[in-house]
């Protein structure tokens, strides 16, 4: 519902919510021309209320103090003037923009995180699919969202439905933030994530299906891997024949990006998928640098990745190269094999001095036979590791 005594600002925001929900239901009320509603009006049968401060004689922001004092009233967006906001807040509005400069994008998303975190099934049916407590992203046209799968302070990853086929898949949607510089840098790391992946035609690598960006997010919608991670693998036990299968995939396709440029930096079980048949899907570059870039996103001591995992000259903030992500397997293959990682410490700190410092643990005997190949993934110097993803199955 919206209430405004300005006929131009009610069809702008009508035209705003009917461009992204075409079947939305809208009502729109003039307090000028109709007369002030009613103290016992109670918002019934809405979802939001979009409240402008153009209210005749009555005052806009006493009218929302009314509506939020209400018990079961609806959520109130309140749209005043630029000095209104911190008054707005206080009185209870759900969010508050200036009628002056209502962005398009901004909006909706607003909207649409207010109908999620009320738990309400918004009337236009095209918010919510499956259950209330899934929201619809208003800007990622063409899917049916099912349920969120995660989510961190840049993105969220979504298990999505193309519309068109019904094929399902995994949509992760990234907002940028343009005054936080590190958002900023964030978007284009996101946006090269699409653009490496898309360079490489392999069966051990992820499928990416489209990329699309609006004003302030992108998103990329990738190949469903429904069997789970190798985290989880290795937790329930993986077997010394299943661990070298997933050895030689791994290898295959870090070989394979390694060829076209593109480093990992930040490989770990928790970004090696299974599908059905059980075969590897790598997925989650956002770590992933292109070896023939300056580094212009990634300043050279920045340290990305995780400790458990990351090679000795990564975790000492010094240049990294292939080599590198050869270490971060060899680590994940003594975990396969063992069950264990191979360094533990109290810190992240900690951790990054063992790979360092630490001898490389030797395997139980009747493993024996894989540790010259983990002494020469886990070499603490680059040149005395393998040189090559490609050696690996060469060895094995």
């Amino acid at each position: 519902m919206i209430i405004d005594g300005q006929a131009e600002f009610r069809s702008l925001l009508m035209h705003h919510v009917t461009t992204h929900w075409p079947d939305a239901i809208m009502s729109a009320y003039d307090p000028i021309e109709a007369g002030h509603l009613p103290d016992e009006f109670s918002g019934a049968g809405n979802d939001i209320v979009l409240l402008g401060n153009k209210a005749g004689d009555r005052d806009g922001l006493k009218v929302l103090q009314q509506f939020c004092k209400t018990p079961g009233f609806p959520a109130v967006v309140y749209f005043g003037s630029g000095d209104d906001e911190a008054a707005a807040v206080r009185a209870g509005a759900d969010a508050f923009f200036a009628r002056d400069s209502v962005r398009h994008d901004v909006l909706t998303v607003q909207l649409s995180d207010i109908l999620v975190s009320r738990r309400r099934v918004a009337s236009t049916g095209s918010l919510f699919v499956g259950d209330e407590r899934t929201g619809i992203h208003p800007l990622i046209r063409g899917y049916r969202f099912i349920e969120k799968l995660g989510a961190t302070s840049h993105s969220a990853i979504y298990l999505a439905e193309r519309e068109s086929t019904g094929v399902k898949l995994v949509l992760k949607v990234l907002q940028q933030l343009p005054d936080v510089a590190d958002n900023i840098g964030a978007f284009d790391r996101f946006l090269q994530e699409y653009e490496l992946i898309a360079e490489t035609d392999h069966p051990n690598i992820v499928k990416i299906y489209d990329l699309g960006v609006s004003d302030d997010h992108a998103h990329i919608a990738m190949e469903y891997v429904s069997a789970g991670d190798l985290r989880r693998r290795i937790t329930a036990g993986v077997t010394e024949s299943d661990a070298v299968s997933y050895l030689r995939q791994i290898a295959s396709a870090l070989d394979k990006i390694h060829e076209v440029g593109i480093l990992h930096r930040d490989l770990k079980p928790g970004n090696i998928m299974l599908r059905s048949d059980d075969s590897i899907a790598l997925i989650d570059f956002g770590l992933a640098k292109r070896m023939r870039l300056r580094m212009e996103l990634t300043d050279e001591g920045e340290i990305f990745g995780t400790p458990y995992y990351m090679s000795p000259e990564q975790g000492h903030g010094n240049g990294v190269d292939h080599r590198s992500d050869i270490y971060s397997l060899g680590v994940i293959f003594y975990e396969m094999l063992t069950g264990e990682k191979p360094y533990r410490a109290d810190t992240a700190m900690g951790i990054i001095y063992l790979h360092a410092q630490a001898p490389i643990p030797l395997l139980r005997p009747r493993l024996a036979k894989y540790q010259s190949l983990i002494n020469m993934m886990l070499a603490k110097d680059p040149n005395d590791r393998l040189q090559s993803a490609a050696e690996i199955e060469e060895w094995l």
